[in-house]
């Protein structure tokens, strides 16, 4: 079994299977139509020790945050090899690298077996095979898929799974507890926000909310809007942004900027946020849990302070995009379908050893393979200060995280929206004085609805 990282890996031709589909300079994605797969069986004992395994598995995964998580699945898949005779290859990329590597792969027609997306991947249904099957095996084992994880790669209008998704990452509020209990307030609903805003940029701790084109401004901003009420679509997936509630949100946020945000938010990138509070500089942002981990590795004398809490209260309640959405999908151009099938199917089934490797970054999208109270008295028991301060994470995994295109499924309009950044570009316009929020939600409205129209006629949705 052998794993890699990203630029750095060397295959038999010397080059990498990332390197070598940007040699070729491909770039666009490719449609293609085909058949469903047969069930098949899953992973056996040891039985092909002493000698050169037979068959060749390759994966694309991320680097994730977590080095620990790395190492971990490196022994994993090191012994799932051995026991299903299986060389298994894992190169790992830069998570911003990930979707050009995939529109390339999808050009070339080859590439990796096995690839691993941070968001749903509903735009390349036609090119990967149907994972229902993998779906049935895994509940067969652990029970049922979670709403999050069937919402995020089940298409209800073709009755196919374009992925399966191992594991979510929350993204909940991450705030200065020391700063915030200094004026007497709390980030319990968006109003305490706005309330405390003025008071928290004067001492020059600014709330930490950006609105440029980058992944956390994305997150940040469609999780303000479903806490108005808004959402992109419906539970049918129609489209509903142009709503009251979406105005109002935006009108809050223009608000919330002008009296008391970091004044930079439309030039962040996906670091910013991340450094504005670790360098003591924000007093809230939206984040997964990576900054507080680094915080704490660091010796940062305000880890302690660094709180973890559930999205504020809205007047449509709290609720909240995730981070991440981990899909696994198997190109139809795969080598090896039947050994990827049965990675993917394990891999679900072990993730309560993904969970605790992750340090609560990843959690299950299978509630049935982590016991909730296993749960949380692992999460409960982290040692940092203050102690069992990760337990909240979850709550805010189980109750209040959604997949995106909630109340509807994960689909390609709602993945080319967030792609093209138009949510953040809908608040930026507003907060730089451009437009009222009235006119950008209208101007948004129309660009995605032609979005929505092309996919609809696509019968993607």
């Amino acid at each position: 079994m052998r794993v890699n990282g990203g630029a750095q890996t060397r295959g038999r031709s010397g080059l990498t299977r990332s390197q070598l589909l940007r040699g070729a300079g491909v770039a666009a994605a490719a449609v293609t139509v085909g058949a469903g797969r047969a069930p098949y069986a899953f992973a056996g004992p040891l039985r092909f020790g002493g000698r050169w395994l037979a068959g060749d598995l390759s994966i694309v995964h991320w680097t994730h945050f977590v080095p620990r998580y790395d190492t971990w699945l490196r022994g994993w898949a090191n012994t799932w090899g051995e026991q299903n005779d299986v060389e298994v290859t894992i190169d790992r990329e830069s998570y911003t690298q990930l979707p050009a590597l995939a529109a390339a792969e999808v050009k070339a027609r080859r590439g990796h077996d096995i690839f691993g997306f941070l968001a749903p991947p509903a735009r390349y249904e036609d090119q990967v095979v149907d994972h229902t099957s993998i779906v049935r095996e895994i509940e067969r084992r652990v029970g049922a898929y979670g709403d999050l994880g069937r919402r995020s790669t089940y298409n209800p209008r073709t009755k196919r799974h374009f992925g399966v998704a191992d594991y979510h990452v929350p993204a909940p509020l991450l705030w200065r507890h020391d700063l915030w209990n200094s004026i007497g307030e709390s980030p319990a609903t968006w109003d305490h926000v706005r309330a405390a805003a003025p008071v928290l940029k004067q001492y020059g701790h600014p709330i930490g909310i950006g609105q440029s084109a980058d992944l956390d401004s994305n997150r940040a901003l469609v999780s303000l809007l479903m806490c108005f009420g808004a959402f992109m679509q419906d539970a049918s997936n129609r489209l509903t942004i142009d709503s009251k509630e979406t105005v109002d949100a935006v009108a809050f946020m223009a608000d919330l900027y002008a009296s008391g945000g970091e004044s930079d938010v439309f030039s962040w990138t996906a670091e910013s946020n991340n450094q504005s509070v670790l360098g003591g500089k924000a007093s809230m942002i939206v984040n997964a849990i990576s900054p507080v981990r680094r915080a704490e590795d660091l010796g940062i004398p305000f880890s302690k302070d660094l709180w973890i809490w559930p999205i504020p209260a809205g007047p449509g309640g709290r609720l909240a995009l995730g981070q991440y959405t981990s899909v696994h999908s198997i190109w139809k151009f795969a080598k090896n379908i039947d050994a990827a099938e049965r990675f993917i199917a394990d891999l679900c089934v072990a993730s309560e050893q993904a969970v605790a490797e992750s340090r609560f970054f990843n959690f299950p999208t299978f509630p049935g393979a982590v016991p909730a109270g296993t749960l949380y008295e692992t999460a409960a028991a982290d040692q940092h200060l203050p102690r069992g301060k990760y337990s909240i994470l979850t709550t805010v995994a189980s109750k209040y995280t959604r997949n995106a295109g909630y109340p509807g499924h994960a689909n390609a309009a709602v993945q080319e929206t967030i792609d093209r950044f138009l949510i953040p570009q809908m608040f930026a316009k507003v907060s730089r004085g451009e437009m009222s929020a009235e006119d950008s939600v209208r101007a948004t409205t129309r660009v995605m609805k032609q979005i929505w129209a092309k996919w609809r006629a696509a019968r993607k949705i």
